[in-house]
C-alpha cells in the first residue's frame, strides 16, 4: 500500500532553517523522501532502516470510552507547533545526526475504533515496509497496539524474536475493555511480547486485579536506573506524558499531581535512543486543550529530540 494511503498531510508551521524541524522531510509535499537516503543508517533489533518515520497518531476516541477528558487527538499538531520552534539544526547533541526523517502526517480516524488501529497497523506495517523505524505521536495510548501489532507481525515475529516493552506511565494500561487504557492488554494477548516493564506506576490509579493481570503476563513494576537499561534482542519503548508531574506536564488526558521529573524522563528516553534493540517509539496522550503556556507540547518536542540525540550514539548499521 501507499504509505500515506490513511494519512494527512502533516500540519507545520513555518520552519525556519535554524531548526530541527527544517530537517524533516514531508511525505506528502516530498513523495520522494519515502526511497531517498542510503541503503542503511541504523540498525535495530538486528534490522537495518533507512531512515526515522514520523507518524501522528491523531485520534482519542479510546480516551473517550474510557471517560477521559478528551482532546489528544490535537497533539501531533501541538507537538510539531512545539518542535518547529525548538531546538537547533545542528545543534552539539544532533550535529553529526545524518539519518533521515519523514513526516507520513497524521492517521486519519475511522468510523471506529477498530477501524483506526486497522489504518494505523496498515500504515506502520508499510512504514517497516519502506525501512523506516516508526516513531509515533498521540493520540489516545489505546494507539500504541495497533502500532506495536504491526512491529510484531511485520517485524520481530518473522525474525523469531519476541518484542520486549518498556513504557513509562501512571497506569498499566491493561484493561479489558476498548480505549484508551488497553493497549498492553491488548498486544499481550495479540502475541510475540516477551516481557514487560513499567516506570512510573502510580498505586493510587491502578487495581489490584489489573496489576495481578499484568504479573501473571509477564509484566514487572521497575525503577532501574538508566545507565543499566536491560539487554535483549527487540525492544518498544512508550512514554505516556502522564507520567510526568502535572506541574511540568497539564496537558495531558489524566494529569498525574505527583509524577516524575521531567528532566528524569528525558534521560531515560535519550538512554532508549542508544539501545541497538529499541525498533519502535512513542510519546502519547499530549492533549493541548490543557497545557498551559504549551509546556507539554514543548517537552514532547524535547523528548522527540532526546530519542534522537540517543540514536546519533547508536552504533552504526
Amino acid at each position: 500500500m501507499d504509505v500515506t494511503e490513511f494519512c494527512t498531510a502533516p500540519h507545520w508551521p513555518e520552519r525556519r532553517s535554524g531548526r530541527f524541524a527544517s530537517r524533516i522531510a514531508d511525505a506528502h509535499a516530498d513523495p520522494g523522501a519515502l526511497t531517498a537516503g542510503g541503503p542503511a543508517a541504523l540498525s535495530a533489533a538486528g534490522h537495518r532502516f533507512r531512515g526515522i518515520g514520523l507518524l501522528g497518531l491523531a485520534d482519542d476516541r479510546g480516551v473517550a470510552l474510557n471517560g477521559g477528558r478528551t482532546g489528544a487527538a490535537g497533539g501531533p499538531r501541538a507537538f510539531r507547533r512545539a518542535l518547529a520552534g525548538y531546538g537547533a539544526a545542528r545543534s552539539v547533541a544532533l550535529a553529526d545526526f545524518d539519518v533521515p526523517v519523514v513526516d507520513l502526517g497524521d492517521i486519519v480516524p475511522g468510523d471506529s475504533l477498530d477501524e483506526t488501529h486497522d489504518r494505523v497497523t496498515a500504515t506502520v506495517r508499510a512504514m517497516l515496509d519502506a525501512d523506516l523505524m516508526p516513531v509515533g505521536i498521540g493520540g489516545g495510548h489505546d494507539m500504541a497496539f495497533p502500532e506495536l501489532r504491526a512491529v510484531v507481525d511485520g517485524l520481530t515475529g518473522p525474525a523469531g524474536l519476541d518484542l520486549d516493552g518498556i513504557y513509562f506511565d501512571a497506569h498499566l494500561d491493561v484493561r479489558e475493555e476498548p480505549g484508551s487504557g488497553m493497549p498492553f492488554r491488548a498486544i499481550v494477548e495479540h502475541g510475540g511480547i516477551g516481557t514487560l516493564a513499567l516506570h512510573g506506576f502510580d498505586p493510587l490509579s491502578n487495581t489490584p486485579e489489573h496489576l495481578a493481570w499484568f504479573r501473571d503476563h509477564g509484566g514487572n513494576l521497575v525503577d532501574w536506573p538508566a545507565h543499566q537499561w536491560p539487554r535483549s534482542s527487540a525492544q518498544f519503548v512508550s512514554v505516556c506524558l502522564d507520567v510526568v508531574a502535572m506541574a511540568e506536564a497539564p496537558g495531558v488526558s489524566a494529569p498525574a499531581p505527583a509524577g516524575w521529573p521531567a528532566a528524569r524522563l528525558a534521560e531515560y528516553v535519550e538512554q532508549a535512543g542508544r539501545q541497538p534493540a529499541v525498533c519502535c517509539f512513542d510519546i502519547m496522550e499530549l492533549s493541548p486543550p490543557y497545557d498551559e503556556q504549551d509546556r507539554t507540547a514543548r517537552l514532547a518536542a524535547h523528548l522527540f529530540l532526546r530519542f534522537l540525540a540517543g540514536l546519533a550514539q547508536r552504533p552504526a548499521a
